[in-house]
């Protein structure tokens, strides 16, 4: 395997790292980063665009990153609440009238963040044609009862995450999401990431596909412990239905999906732009100052929620709008804050040691959390740093 790309003097594991994944683990195309205190350090990639294809991966190739896009949009709230725009104690309704509908006049902005909303399901799915309107989901979530009482627990909130951000950025900005984003961050960082991609950038994007491998070590496992099995077969569990909110699953290669903004799955980026996201939230990089205050840091990576996830089924902590560092998603230290992707994708921020991380793949693995390939990249940065 041709590996391209260059890594500083003492990273070389994850080079190593980054080969084996194509060696033994079924990688077919994928690219990593690597910042640390705002500087490159790693900068890879390998394999084919697209994961049914022979056209080399460039290193301006990017993919979707799936569930990696709900820590980019939670910086949009963060943001937000950083200017005084937004509260994070305020009632959702305060912003949203029409959302204090069937009982969830408490739910409040962090319960959006902290997935104790209790709105992870629909009780009628939406089609992937509503799933694109961006006015549909957003009704759909209005209209819908809690699960649980909203800030007694917590469980993920798969897909109905994106349109309850969505909503919100578009009632306190006039924006979406992804316009917002566009404007005030990507767009003037020059950052390769995009939540609804421009026709103009539909060229590097490869196509995503499912891939199969060795059984993964660790996290959400191919083959999880019965209970998790059968959450994921019963179509009455929340587990199920979470993920069944859009049904049948839009195609991800789908034009007009990639050219949609849904803030709970389908940003597009490249590693580095992944990876120069992150290291921008925690430090100053070149050319821009950091974007989040250290306040700011303290509120994504301070525990809001923590155990048994009634959705995933397994034990999770999250921060708002950023997982956290936990057997079900590790990251490089306990002081990371970040998000993965089903099946592959990664990124995080870890303040103490200045390290910003983006993986990107076009193979898919059954894995939800804690991906193989993405996780053996990130014990090579760890060994790279003597932790």
């Amino acid at each position: 395997m041709d590996v391209h790309g260059t890594v500083a003097d003492g990273f070389e594991p994850v080079r190593d790292a980054f080969v084996r994944n194509f060696a033994t683990l079924g990688e077919r195309g994928a690219a990593v980063a690597v910042h640390r205190d705002g500087q490159r350090v790693v900068d890879l990639w390998a394999g084919t665009k697209d994961v049914d294809g022979t056209d080399p991966w460039e290193r301006g190739t990017a993919q979707v990153v799936r569930s990696a896009t709900k820590g980019v949009a939670a910086a949009v709230l963060l943001l937000l609440h950083q200017r005084g725009q937004l509260d994070l104690d305020a009632p959702v309704g305060h912003y949203w009238p029409e959302f204090k509908a069937r009982g969830k006049e408490r739910v409040l902005v962090r319960h959006v963040l902290n997935h104790r909303a209790g709105l992870p399901v629909l009780d009628r799915p939406l089609t992937p044609e509503e799933a694109l309107d961006p006015l549909r989901g957003p009704e759909a979530v209005a209209a819908q009862a809690p699960a649980w009482e909203p800030g007694t627990d917590h469980g993920y909130h798969a897909l109905t995450y994106g349109w309850l951000v969505d909503e919100l950025v578009r009632r306190v900005t006039g924006q979406g999401a992804g316009a917002w984003l566009a404007a005030q961050i990507t767009g003037p960082l020059g950052l390769d990431l995009w939540l609804g991609l421009p026709d103009a950038e539909a060229g590097r994007v490869g196509r995503a596909g499912r891939v199969e491998g060795p059984e993964p070590a660790g996290g959400l496992r191919s083959r999880p412990k019965r209970s998790v099995t059968a959450a994921y077969e019963d179509p009455a569990s929340l587990t199920r239905r979470a993920f069944a909110a859009i049904t049948p699953f839009p195609d991800q290669n789908d034009p007009a999906y990639r050219a949609a903004a849904l803030p709970a799955t389908n940003a597009i980026a490249t590693a580095d732009g992944l990876a120069r996201f992150y290291a921008t939230l925690i430090g100053d990089t070149a050319g821009a100052a950091r974007l989040f205050t250290p306040e700011t840091v303290a509120l994504a990576r301070a525990e809001e929620s923590a155990g048994p996830d009634r959705v995933l089924v397994v034990g999770t902590r999250f921060g708002l709008g950023y997982m956290l560092h936990g057997s079900a998603s590790p990251f490089l230290t306990p002081g990371s804050f970040g998000h993965p992707g089903r099946g592959g994708a990664l990124g995080f921020a870890d303040p103490e040691t200045g390290i910003a991380f983006g993986y990107v793949t076009n193979g898919f693995r059954k894995t939800v959390t804690a991906d193989p390939r993405a996780q053996g990249l990130v014990r090579a940065v760890r060994g790279a740093l003597g932790l």
